[in-house]
């Protein structure tokens, strides 16, 4: 059939890599923290440990 060109073998996904390991004690990421968050239940909910019925955070929220 003329205009159709021979399509190409598609090529494998590419293997996502892990992340690395985080230790959010470090120095730095204290330091961070500190700048970020205003009290300890502030800095426990940045770092992932919430409470039972926590709001869910909004990502990209629009003003």
């Amino acid at each position: 059939m003329p205009g159709k060109g021979k399509r190409g073998k598609r090529k494998g996904r590419a293997k996502k890599q892990k992340k690395p390991e985080v230790d959010i004690l470090s120095p730095a990421a204290m330091l961070n923290l500190h700048y970020i968050a205003h009290n300890a239940a502030h800095c426990l909910f940045l770092r992932g440990f919430r409470w039972p019925g926590a709001p869910k955070s909004k990502k990209g929220k629009k003003a």
